[in-house]
């Protein structure tokens, strides 16, 4: 039965267990991180867009890639998932499940469209792959914690 919360003494000042409304740090820390990690996701996309809309010659496309899209409409898939990210960062902050839930299916969406732009900007499209995975791993991990309105 001591497994069972309540029953160990609390040390004053110490909070209790998520169960009572406690949030972790760790659990505050990485929905924060999550949510800038969009942000900052959103905002290089709308970089990378802009880029390919406003000069079409900015991008070098290696040849042989069978995944090879007009830079133009690359541009404009780049702006409207770079505005999606952006407003699904600042959603994160309120901690609600929908807005987790849009925030790993973008960030997932994220990580295809950057696969899909590595014959454009390599090095660029790992980078963002690996910030999504990131954003993609700390909302799954302590996401749900931030669930409870007493933060």
């Amino acid at each position: 039965m001591a497994q069972y919360e309540g029953s160990y003494p609390q040390s004053e000042g110490v909070s209790s267990s998520a169960g009572q409304g406690s949030i972790s740090g760790w659990a505050i820390g990485f929905t924060f991180y999550a949510s800038m990690m969009m942000l900052l996701l959103g905002s290089f996309h709308l970089i990378d867009g802009f880029a390919a809309v406003l000069n079409d010659e900015f991008f070098v496309v290696r040849s042989g890639y069978d995944l090879s899209v007009d830079t133009t409409t690359w541009g404009w898939i780049h702006i409207f998932s770079g505005i999606l990210l952006i407003f699904s960062g600042l959603a994160i902050m309120t901690g609600a499940l929908w807005a987790r839930i849009v925030a790993i299916l973008l960030a997932g969406l994220s990580i295809l469209a950057n696969f899909w732009s590595i014959p454009y900007y390599p090095v660029w499209s790992i980078v963002m792959i690996a910030m999504g995975i990131g954003v993609i791993w700390a909302l799954t991990t302590h996401g749900r914690d931030m669930a409870s309105d007493s933060y």
